[in-house]
């Protein structure tokens, strides 16, 4: 790729978001960073990995324990840092994590994929191999989650249609039919 282009990934659980991610990563020959986020900014801070898993994607106003005093804003910021030095790198795809707002002062793609409730349990029954209301539940919680650190974070709310370049509901045109939308939404855009 010629032109330096990061497209960020919103996601609701169970949607196919990262699927997406990695088949536009494939194609278009470019990074992909979703859980490789929390190791750089282990490595970077010093802080456990596991610290970091513990509470991605989710928001809570105070931890206890090994980090005690160590609050959200504080991995926000050194989450932020990582995906503002890694984009600054060249061509990415970040996936969640507030990256839109993260990078909201650079030229991105700013994606949200979607799917009804149904087609994502389904989904997650035959991931996690979970029955239907296992699934739902998990859905449930993995999207209340990312909601409450989206919006605390970004002063504005998860999956709403004006924080993005582009809304899909992935289950009309699948994994592949969904990273053809997109990059040809990239092209229009004129950055790829």
């Amino acid at each position: 790729m010629e032109k330096k282009l990061i497209i960020t990934v919103g996601r609701q659980f169970g949607s196919g978001g990262k699927a997406i991610a990695e088949e536009l990563g494939r194609r278009l020959g470019i990074p992909v960073y979703d859980n490789e986020l929390i190791t750089e900014a282990a490595r970077k801070s010093g802080i456990a990995e596991e610290f970091f898993r513990k509470r991605d994607e989710k928001r809570r106003a105070l931890f206890i324990g090994m980090h005690s005093g160590m609050d959200d804003e504080v991995l926000f910021g050194i989450q932020s840092e990582v995906i503002r030095d890694l984009a600054a790198r060249g061509s990415a795809i970040f996936v969640g994590r507030a990256s839109d707002y993260v990078l909201r002062d650079l030229d991105c793609v700013d994606v949200f994929i979607s799917a009804p409730l149904e087609a994502r349990v389904k989904r997650i029954m035959e991931r996690q191999g979970l029955n239907a209301s296992e699934a739902e539940s998990l859905i449930d919680r993995k999207d209340r989650g990312r909601a409450e650190y989206y919006d605390f974070f970004t002063f504005s709310k998860w999956g709403q249609a004006d924080n993005y370049d582009l809304c899909v509901d992935s289950s009309i045109l699948g994994i592949e039919g969904t990273a053809d939308l997109i990059i040809e939404f990239a092209h229009h855009r004129g950055l790829v």
